[in-house]
């Protein structure tokens, strides 16, 4: 079906154009990757950091300032990188290379590591889709549940290919955005539409004394999931070899609290 969707993208009478982004670099094997399955779909724009950005949320650059410097310029598509974050390069693709034309859409990855869970709030790769969502533009952030640079994401592709064609013949609503998360396996399963799983990062960090006095602390932990057996979650469906499809929203309101509060008498 995808193939057919792909079919629609390319005898429109203008190309859509796309805006792709990460927080793992703009050499990295995972962008690489998206633009070779998303070049089909419309014209590529890339605007990625010089290097890992990882964990970097919804950071902004304030008090260095930045560059951007065109990498690769060809038919259908153009590469920049920058020194900022990953909203900084949705930031400065938005300001300074779209002002006259909008990204019809916005794709952030394939991100080297999972990104399921509360991840999605500490995730650089998520920080470039919900910059995107605050701009009025649907977005998509894909990761890939394997941090090495030696990743196998062949087994993805078409799973990409069809998000991608669904995102861009029936977009999303505005202020919504989509969290896509694959298991590293050889053969997928298919495509489940999750909630993100209850959870949290525990024993963070590694305390050593360094050798001038004093303490050092390296971030390390493991993640801890709260509801293991819970069938709906996007952790639960990536164990059972689908990848995780999580509607998100950049609209943090928790509207059953907001009712209940208004009988405090504040």
């Amino acid at each position: 079906m995808y193939l057919c969707l792909l079919f629609n993208c390319l005898t429109m009478e203008k190309r859509p154009l796309i805006l792709l982004s990460n927080d793992d670099g703009y050499m990295a094997p995972g962008i690489q990757i998206l633009i070779e399955v998303l070049r089909p779909f419309g014209d590529l724009l890339v605007v990625a950091p010089h290097s890992g950005r990882s964990g970097m949320s919804g950071a902004i650059t304030v008090k260095v300032p930045l560059n951007l410097i065109l990498v690769t310029e060809e038919e259908g598509l153009k590469i920049y990188r920058s020194n900022g974050t990953p909203v900084d390069c949705v930031k400065l693709a938005l300001n300074q290379l779209c002002k006259d034309r909008k990204p019809d859409i916005v794709f952030s990855g394939i991100n080297h590591g999972t990104n399921s869970s509360v991840a999605i709030h500490y995730s650089g790769t998520l920080g470039a889709v919900m910059e995107a969502c605050m701009n009025g533009i649907p977005a998509v952030g894909f990761s890939l549940d394997d941090h090495t640079l030696k990743a196998d994401f062949e087994p993805s592709k078409p799973f990409i290919a069809k998000i991608a064609a669904q995102v861009l013949k029936n977009g999303l609503p505005d202020g919504h955005c989509l969290n896509v998360n694959i298991p590293a396996i050889p053969i997928l399963k298919g495509i489940r539409l999750c909630r993100q799983a209850k959870g949290r990062w525990v024993e963070e960090f590694d305390v050593r004394q360094h050798p001038n006095g004093g303490n050092y602390y390296w971030l390390t932990g493991h993640f801890q999931n709260h509801e293991p057996l819970a069938q709906d979650t996007d952790m639960f469906a990536m164990e059972q070899g689908y990848i995780s499809v999580v509607p998100s929203q950049i609209d943090m309101t928790a509207y059953p609290l907001l009712e209940q509060m208004k009988s405090w008498n504040l």
